[in-house]
This record gives structure tokens, sequence and C-alpha cells, in this order.
């Protein structure tokens, strides 16, 4: 058994198909050939262990996600388990299949429930998760036009950015929301990537008041974490449409009704992306 860093990881996933192997992670989930444990946290001195794993035979893979936080500071690693044998296949430095994947499903979702061919992008956040959906994104649809901002950006600059675009990601650390949610055009599509805290918020209760549907990676951990959903009026939470992304990609359940439609993808990030995706990349290393 082997241990690969995230240099290994992004050399082999630069070109890899990661949607594809996402894709039938949460199909396989949606019909119940898959399984996957929700987070659990831990906290002693500042320091804070999280972990979460899934089971996916159909890609012959297990595993777990475990990962510290120490002063807003993540530091990641997967174990992964062969499906048909039980024995361990390889440990993972994890940042860079947490960069990739997380970009990876938001693009998934977007080409589920957003415009075919987008005309305008706006991405709030310069770190690591805004530059990954800014460079998925670009190469999604390289004839839209761009537009990322700093979670500090002006009014003036946040209204600019948001006129005419059709795809909207938010992948800040930013406690409270972003933009008000009258400034969403119709039929936008947003995928709110930032927040897995109860606490914490980038999206308004106006936007989610206008939008549709909300689909989620897993409704069973969502519905813990995702402080831009439980922030919200208990009453406006519970006319939420809130669907599973598994169920709209297996055709269970429909992303959009209209053309006008806003959806909302709300995103913490979920076990079976983890493994899934150091699955891929194991593949390809070896």
């Amino acid at each position: 058994m082997r241990h690969y860093t995230d240099a290994d990881v992004d050399r082999v996933l630069a070109d890899a198909p990661i949607e594809e192997a996402l894709r039938r992670a949460f199909v396989a989930l949606a019909l119940g050939r898959a399984a996957q444990q929700p987070r659990m946290r831990t906290d002693a001195g500042g320091v804070k262990l999280s972990t979460l794993g899934g089971v996916i035979p159909e890609l012959g893979v297990a595993g777990a996600k475990v990962y510290t936080t120490i002063e807003g500071r993540f530091s990641f690693l997967i174990a992964l388990f062969s499906t048909r044998t039980g024995a361990p296949l390889a440990t993972f430095e994890a940042n860079a299949i947490t960069k990739w994947r997380t970009a990876a499903v938001s693009l998934i979702a977007a080409r589920a429930a957003g415009h075919p061919n987008p005309r305008a992008i706006a991405v709030f956040g310069t770190g690591v998760q805004g530059k990954s959906h800014t460079h998925a994104f670009s190469r999604a649809w390289p004839k839209a036009e761009m537009r990322v901002l700093d979670r500090r950006a002006s009014t003036q600059d946040i209204e600019k950015a948001l006129r005419g675009a059709d795809v909207i990601a938010t992948a800040t650390r930013s406690p409270t929301p972003l933009f008000d949610g009258d400034l969403v055009e119709k039929g936008a599509f947003i995928a709110a990537v930032g927040s897995s805290k109860p606490d914490t918020r980038e999206l308004d209760d106006r936007v989610l008041e206008r939008s549709s549907r909300v689909i989620v990676e897993w409704r069973e951990q969502t519905l813990r974490e995702a402080g831009d959903l439980l922030l919200a009026p208990r009453a406006l939470r519970d006319r939420l449409d809130v669907v599973d992304l598994g169920d709209v990609l297996a055709g269970k359940a429909t992303a959009r009704s209209s053309p006008d439609d806003i959806v909302i993808f709300k995103s913490v990030g979920v076990g079976i992306e983890d493994v899934a995706v150091a699955g891929l990349a194991l593949e390809r290393i070896i």
C-alpha cells in the first residue's frame, strides 16, 4: 500500500473523467447501490477532527476522508479500500482531491439545472475553491464571460457581476450573505459551496424565496449542516423544494420546470465524492 501526495493527484486528475466518476457514484447512491456516512466532527482545544466516508461497490472502492481544522486551515487525508477483497489500497494527501471534486460536482449540477450555454458566469471567491470553480466553468463554457469577485467586493461590483449572469458560484468563507437575492436574474443557477456549517451562510432569504428548487448532495447531511438553509425562517425552509442530486441524475426528480426558474445547488461535500475521485486517481496512478 502506498501513500500519494497532492502533487501525484494533481498530475493524474488534470485531464481525468472526474465528472463521469462522480455521476456514477451519485446515481448508484440514488438507486441504493452505494452508501455513505455523514460527517462527524470532534473538537477539543481548538482542534477539530472531521470524518466522512462512502462505499461504492460498482467503482470497486470504499473509504473515508479524515481531516483537521485548526484556525480555519484544513488538512485532508483519504484512506481507500477495495470492495472486492476489503484490503487497503492506498492513502492520499487529499487537499487536491477535495479541490477537484467540489468544482466537478458543481459543474455536474450546473449542467443538469443550468443553461446549456451560459452567457456570463459570476464566481464569488478567489481562494482554492473559487479558483477551481473558475477553472472548471471556463473549460466547460469557454465562450461565457467570466466575472470573478472577492467576497469583499463593493455593492456596485456585485451588481455589475450579477447582471445577466446565468451561472453563479459562491465559494467563500463569508459568514453572512454575499448579495441581495433580488439581484439574481430569472433562470439563474447558483452553486453555493463555501459554507458547510450551520451558523454561516452565503445566500440570503430573498434568493431562497425566489428559488424554485434546491438541489443538495444528500438531504440527510445537508439539512444538518447548511447554514444557507438552516438560518432561514422556519416557514421559508418548510416551503423549499429540496431534492437530491443523485435523484436528478437518475431521472427520479427534475432540476427545473421552467427556463425562468432559479435553481440553487447547495453543496457541503459528502463522502462518496471523495471516495469516487480517490478511486479514479488510483486507477490513473497505477
